[in-house]
């Protein structure tokens, strides 16, 4: 028993003959990659007590309470009715409380370290960041997802006692140190997440809608520079006392939640076409198609409609890079109809719809595709232009990225890299590439065509003069029990700059806004401001003004 039971047995006796004070390890800080703390930790203390070892327990109730602001007789009540040999007094006691104990030497109380995390950005990342529970544990968002590299290794102080936990005289005490957190570098530019947080509350404010969210991602990386979510809470302040607030208020919509895209999604049926014609496939339409009068398409008994009426020939007699500029639904219905359901959808698959994007963090959704085989052509027809399909903000983001980045789906990721306090290196984070989508021909096609609807059409609010910017606003009506929910639209935006060689791209998404519900109106000018702060904040300009 003592040779193969030997480790067992040690830690056994130890623990009979020993009393520990926890030595709590520090949690790793979070920064944005410029260095900017988002989370660090401030010192605490947590107050114990062995009742075994207190003989006057009166008095020492007494002076624990007026030491620690408590009330006399709770204590009294721990230190007597309590059966545990160790008691936690008090949590999260202040530094100048523990100096009043100190000075007090009461026998059988003792007290350790505890750390407290602390978010000085108060709402800022509130959804990204996520929380910790009063023990200190990843709760929600990065905190969550990351907890084993942030939380560490407690250590302890053990003293040798007697049987009833009272301290043996000259005993020697055994220290087992703390391992501290490591820390979490994110990919997060904090001056780009402040101007999109203010944007975003800006558009708020107008618009009063139920929530709204933007996503600015770098196209070449796939990283994410900014993600907010509103309405917003301080971190510091968690509502923990209520649970159906919390979850509405910690929920990061952008990468949970789905929604059916609308217009925004032309973006995919254009660039999948352009592909297919550059390919060959007969059945495409080439970029010099024009498309006959498509005001409506009959299709599977179903009717599809342009919003324009066409009145006074106006929309009529289209080609690609029109339709995309006047947003016209008959035209993308042609296109979906003419690949055809299998080619469609593998190019939906390439783009990442129906699965999980791969980003670092935890409930992401998959969105929802309607298996191929129960596809019909009236369900393809409306997945053309954007319904019949519900994505999550970072699928389409992603996808968009790639439609014009020159084909490249990569892994969207939060964290950059893990370091140590010593500056060691635990893990970096490598651009991943997952899949080639379309060619960079066809992604050069499409980024000039997008460009358009910024200059010509539905995305004039985002033009910003001397800069080429390219997007696609979106104007999608909801649904509840099954029926089109009167006078509840998502407007939305997604749009990216320079459109020679896109850097940045960003989506914003309104739920239910009020008073105007056009993405055009609404989203588009959102992102025109977020475009016009990063061009300010990085000091972006181009030669002979961007042209």
């Amino acid at each position: 028993m003592q040779v193969i039971w030997q480790e067992e047995l040690n830690y056994r006796a130890l623990d009979q003959w020993t009393r520990e004070i926890p030595i709590v390890a520090e949690r790793g800080k979070i920064t944005d990659r410029n260095g900017v703390v988002l989370a660090e930790n401030t010192t605490a203390y947590t107050v114990f007590a062995r009742s075994n070892a207190i003989t006057d327990k009166t008095a020492a109730s007494a002076l624990l309470a007026q030491s620690l602001g408590l009330n006399a007789s709770e204590v009294y009540e721990k230190l007597t009715k309590k059966k545990a040999s160790e008691i936690t007094v008090a949590k999260k006691v202040d530094k100048e409380q523990i100096e009043t104990l100190a000075a007090q030497t009461i026998d059988g109380v003792y007290y350790s370290r505890d750390n407290v995390r602390i978010y000085p950005k108060s709402a800022a990342l509130c959804q990204v960041l996520g929380f910790t529970s009063s023990d200190n544990v990843g709760t929600t968002g990065v905190e969550k997802y990351y907890d084993e590299y942030l939380s560490g290794k407690n250590g302890e102080l053990l003293y040798e006692t007697d049987l009833v936990g009272v301290e043996i005289e000259d005993s020697v005490a055994t220290y087992l140190p703390a391992e501290d957190g490591y820390n979490i570098e994110l990919t997060i530019d904090y001056g780009i997440q402040e101007i999109v947080e203010n944007a975003l509350l800006r558009t708020a404010t107008e618009y009063s809608p139920v929530s709204a969210e933007c996503i600015v991602l770098d196209v070449n990386t796939f990283e994410v520079l900014a993600l907010a979510n509103y309405p917003a809470y301080d971190l510091n302040e968690v509502p923990r006392n209520d649970a159906e607030l919390l979850n509405a208020l910690s929920r990061n919509r952008l990468v949970c939640d789905i929604y059916e895209p609308g217009s925004t999604f032309k973006i995919i049926t254009s660039a999948a076409n352009v592909e297919e014609y550059l390919r060959g496939n007969k059945k495409a339409v080439s970029t010099n198609y024009v498309f006959p009068s498509s005001r409506t398409r009959s299709v599977d008994g179903t009717t599809v409609k342009c919003w324009s009426n066409h009145a006074n020939g106006k929309h009529c007699n289209q080609t690609l890079a029109q339709a995309l500029n006047n947003s016209c639904n008959p035209c993308f219905t042609d296109m979906a109809l003419s690949l055809g359901k299998e080619t469609f959808y593998e190019y939906l698959s390439a783009f990442g719809f129906g699965q999980k994007t791969g980003i670092d963090y935890s409930g992401e959704a998959y969105g929802l595709l309607l298996p191929q085989t129960a596809v019909r052509d009236c369900d393809l027809a409306r997945i053309g232009f954007g319904q019949t399909i519900a994505v999550s903000g970072m699928q389409l983001a992603c996808a968009t990225a790639s439609a014009v980045n020159g084909g490249y789906y990569y892994t969207p990721h939060l964290v950059k890299r893990i370091y140590a306090n010593d500056g060691y290196v635990l893990q970096e984070t490598e651009k991943t590439l997952k899949n080639r989508t379309i060619s960079e021909e066809a992604s050069k096609i499409i980024a000039e065509m997008l460009e358009g609807v910024v200059k010509e059409g539905s995305g004039k609010k985002t033009y910003i003069e001397g800069y080429r910017i390219g997007g696609k606003t979106g104007t999608a009506q909801k649904y509840e029990n099954g029926r089109i929910a009167s006078g509840k639209y998502v407007s939305s935006f997604v749009g990216f700059f320079p459109v020679e060689a896109p850097k940045y791209l960003t989506l914003v998404i309104v739920d239910e806004p009020q008073g105007a519900y056009y993405g055009s109106v609404v989203a588009a000018p959102c992102a025109g401001e977020i475009f016009q702060g990063i061009i300010d904040l990085k000091n972006i300009h181009y030669p002979n003004n961007g042209r």
